[in-house]
């Protein structure tokens, strides 16, 4: 079920159709940064420092590292990609939220990117091509890009079908 803030968002009539995040892997590579740093204080203190104990330097070293993890997670859990029946949503920020939308009758072309990792491990980023000032949405990384563009095609496919008066 979608989060509280998700659903105040929506308009009358209007559903959910997909909600998905960035890909884990963009977490991963954060995550793994972050241990990389702290494996390499721990090896420079024990070396440069014999004196100090290690184990403590580890700890104290590992307070700013983990509050980075729980600060990256954070943000990467609360940044969503919605496809709803009116329009395509890119929700972020843990206290402070930043709402982006795109009417899905405005939306004029959608552009997929996928590397070779990006098929192997179902990522990609899609643009959104809009007839808004903005001209441009941009979603990198999200998880199953072909699964989000084929959403939100076909609700635009509904919804042109259905007529503007459909949904007010």
């Amino acid at each position: 079920m979608p989060d509280k803030y998700l659903q105040s968002l929506l308009g009358q009539n209007e559903q959910i159709l997909l909600v998905t995040r960035q890909h884990w892997l963009l977490l991963l590579r954060a995550i793994g940064l972050e241990a990389a740093v702290v494996i390499l204080l721990v090896v420079v203190i024990s070396v440069i420092a014999p004196a100090f104990p290690p184990i403590v330097a580890a700890y104290i070293l590992l307070a700013l590292p983990l509050g980075r993890l729980v600060y990256d997670y954070m943000g990467w859990w609360n940044r969503k990609f919605v496809v709803t029946t009116r329009r395509v949503v890119q929700v972020s920020g843990v206290v402070n939220k930043n709402v982006i939308d795109s009417s899905l009758e405005k939306v004029n072309d959608v552009k997929m990117e996928q590397s070779f990792f990006g098929r192997l491990f179902e990522y990609g980023d899609v643009e959104i091509l809009t007839a808004s000032e903005l001209a441009v949405n941009r979603f990198e990384w999200i998880a199953d890009p072909i699964r989000f563009k084929t959403a939100m095609l076909n609700a635009k496919e509904r919804w042109v079908a259905a007529g503007p008066e459909a949904t007010t």
